[in-house]
């Protein structure tokens, strides 16, 4: 069976294993509202996304049974989570003999339909891909757009759909499963050392970016943070390669060449205002840090090569204002320098960021934006291998803080612990380089010692890709503050 064909057929019968999940959610919300007949299941734990699946009006099981997998399915649709050896549905759908696709490998057979745009990168891709959408959204392109997360601009989901003629995508570099997708142009946002699980070597995650940049075809457009040395390598290499000259490189930060050339950043009342060389206006922005400028510009040159090819004649004035308009609303997304609220006069926010790079340049852009605030953090560091391999430049990356809680190393499931490394290790390394860090690790269990040091007109912040954000959430409760 042809799959790209199958999922550009309307009404075809898909069922989806792990349906809750941030990437299987926004595709099957994708599939859904092109026509396709979606159910599924997963896990009875609550998710965001049930009230998404709710609203649509997709059914799905909360609990795996073969018994579950409808008779007239024609195509599966699983979550990496699952496996035929652990999951009664997808053992299933193999003895039945029905066609079986992993998420990636789904997304890159439905984006094969469309003028397609991947937007890639260890770091800012979630945040890029949902700027991108907000400033499509403002030009009035046919598009639809899925990122990583959930995105306020996209009324809490991860998809936006305006059309059917483009599809943006965030694409994942962990086990190349970006090479599944289909890109017209790519967005490489930065490429550093990462998931050394799997990528022991930078020269290794850098090949895999390489190998996704082979995938442009002819006349392809590859967009790029010059800023970022990882990504403008990646760049320099493609381009010197055989077919390189027959595709267009774009570059984009503070010290690229070109229109997308980040010509000032200036702050002001909590919002932050740039000028880029090839527009006539500034551009405001809501988020903090001048690592949100450079995606910002990233999702600028994508849009203008998106306007470029829908209107040969490029901006008309109504589109540029409507895409500056809906970038200054833009209040971010999920677990990205997302505000709780402010609770007995301490603002609470939580983020995803787990690299010493990311995490390191989000503080500096909270203590930027927040000049008056005491900058509290509880981070939980994500896999033994990525805290092994980066444990000098974590130990020193939390320099912006005045006052850091760690906790124990939230393990991934597709690792084992290290002799040797623990949360502990990380504390001791962090101590030689700030003066008031503490290590409680359980993040619930540090509660009673927040309450003692947290004071009203502080920025607490939860960072890190394990579940410490609970202890964000139980302090914003117990100060008067409403989860939304």
């Amino acid at each position: 069976m042809n799959i790209t064909a199958l999922l550009h057929r309307k009404k075809a019968r898909i069922y989806c294993i792990g349906i809750k999940g941030t990437g299987m959610c926004a595709l099957a919300e994708l599939l859904h509202h092109a026509g396709f007949s979606v159910s599924g299941s997963d896990r009875a734990e609550v998710f965001y996304t049930d009230q998404i699946l709710k609203t649509l009006g997709i059914p799905y099981r909360e609990s795996f049974d073969p018994h579950h997998l409808p008779q007239d399915t024609e195509l599966v649709i699983y979550s990496a989570a699952y496996s035929p050896e652990t999951n009664p549905e997808l053992a299933e759908a193999h003895a039945r003999g029905l066609p079986v696709l992993k998420y990636t490998d789904a997304l890159g057979a439905y984006s094969a339909g469309f003028d397609a745009s991947g937007i890639a990168g260890v770091h800012g891709k979630t945040t890029t891909t949902a700027m991108a959408g907000a400033l499509i959204r403002g030009a009035g392109l046919p598009a639809q757009i899925l990122a990583g997360s959930a995105v306020g601009a996209f009324g809490g989901r991860s998809t936006l759909t305006l059309g059917n003629k483009y599809l943006v995508a965030e694409t994942c570099e962990y086990r190349r499963h970006f090479l599944a997708f289909h890109p017209r142009r790519i967005v490489l946002t930065s490429v550093e050392s990462d998931h050394q699980d799997y990528y022991p070597t930078y020269e290794s995650i850098r090949d895999a970016f390489l190998e996704y940049g082979r995938k442009l075809p002819c006349e392809g457009e590859f967009i790029y943070c010059a800023d970022d040395p990882g990504a403008a390598e990646v760049a320099k290499i493609l381009e010197q390669e055989p077919h390189g000259e027959h595709r267009r490189f774009i570059p984009y930060g503070f010290t690229a060449q070109g229109p997308f050339r980040i010509q000032s950043y200036t702050l002001g009342e909590e919002q932050a205002l740039m000028v880029v060389a090839g527009f006539p206006d500034p551009l405001s922005i809501r988020i903090p840090g001048r690592h949100s400028a450079l995606n910002a510009a990233g999702a600028l040159a994508l849009t203008d090569a998106l306007v470029k090819t829908e209107t040969p004649g490029g901006w008309q004035q109504a589109q540029w204002d409507g895409a500056r308009q809906s970038l200054a609303g833009f209040t971010g997304s999920k677990r990205r320098s997302e505000i709780l609220g402010e609770a007995g006069g301490i603002l609470f926010m939580d983020d995803y960021g787990h690299h010493p790079t990311a995490v390191r340049s989000t503080l500096a852009g909270l203590k930027e934006f927040y000049p008056q605030r005491r900058l509290v953090l509880s981070f939980m560091s994500h896999t033994y291998t990525r805290t092994a391999s980066l444990l000098d430049r974590f130990s020193c990356c939390f320099e912006n803080a005045d006052i850091t809680v760690l906790h124990k190393i939230y393990a991934s499931a597709r690792e084992s612990s290290l002799c040797g490394i623990s949360g502990e290790t990380l504390f001791a390394k962090t101590k030689a380089h700030q003066d008031e860090v503490y290590y409680v690790a359980e993040p619930l269990d540090a509660v009673a010692l927040l309450h003692k040091l947290l004071r009203p007109g502080d920025l607490f912040i939860t960072m890190g890709a394990g579940d410490n954000w609970k202890l964000g959430q139980a302090l914003f409760t117990q100060a008067g503050g409403v989860l939304p």
